[in-house]
């Protein structure tokens, strides 16, 4: 799926911050869902997640599969190296389709 450049309808664009683990994926699922219902474009930025866990994961996946359904695009961009790392272990990286641009920590940055 790809957006036309084109097209007049919008992207709309969703920030996810904090934690995207089993805590609160029940929160999320629902206004995620709902998000994929309004808007035939949607892009989940995920520059702001801190940690994910299988469960965040597999509201990942269900996001897909219902925007798949639904004939919606779905994106998913600013990888956070949490997120790569999940994608990785669980060897989604292919299955979401997007480009893993994972953030860095700026030069200099303690750890």
């Amino acid at each position: 799926m790809s957006h036309d450049p084109h097209s007049a309808e919008p992207v709309v664009s969703l920030r996810l911050e904090g934690e995207l683990t089993i805590y609160r994926a029940v929160e999320l699922k629902q206004a995620l869902f709902d998000l994929l219902k309004r808007a035939t474009h949607v892009e989940l930025d995920l520059s702001g997640v801190t940690e994910i866990d299988t469960c965040g994961v597999q509201l990942l996946i269900a996001l897909k599969q219902q925007a798949v359904a639904l004939h919606r695009e779905l994106r998913l961009v600013g990888h956070t190296p949490c997120v790569v790392e999940a994608f990785g272990l669980l060897d989604l990286t292919a299955y979401f389709g997007d480009p893993l641009l994972a953030q860095t920590e700026p030069r200099g940055a303690a750890r």
